[in-house]
């Protein structure tokens, strides 16, 4: 099992997790979080998905409003989360089967990035091969 000082750490969680994560902590919704910082509910939603990343004044606010660094939310270093709320009193199988979704959640990560490395790849093949 995971110790809590890695929960939220570059291996074990995206850019998004933590800001869930911090946002959970700070009990804002995505719809109140959204509106503090002056961006679309579907922008904040694009960010904790993984999908889109905020500007650095963005994610400057960002981290006052959760009480995280910029530095945490972006790599899990630094003045953070140290685990999820329900650690404590989550079951030792619920805490099993959550190290279990992570680390497959982590292997689908880095299968789109390899597909992402690989379509450019194909891309650029192509057009030097026209």
């Amino acid at each position: 099992m995971m110790d809590g000082d890695d929960w939220y750490g570059p291996d074990a969680a995206t850019f998004g997790d933590r800001v869930a994560a911090a946002r959970d902590a700070a009990n804002m919704t995505q719809e109140q979080l959204a509106k503090r910082l002056g961006v679309k509910l579907k922008t904040l939603q694009s960010w904790e998905e993984d999908l889109s990343e905020p500007r650095a004044n963005r994610l400057s606010m960002m981290a006052g409003l959760l009480n995280v660094s910029m530095m945490w939310l972006i790599n899990g270093q630094g003045e953070g989360l140290s685990g999820p709320l329900e650690k404590e009193t989550a079951s030792e199988e619920v805490q099993t089967i959550l190290v279990e979704l992570r680390a497959m959640q982590n292997k689908f990560h880095a299968a789109a990035e390899d597909l992402g490395r690989l379509e450019k790849r194909l891309r650029k093949t192509m057009t030097e091969g026209a």
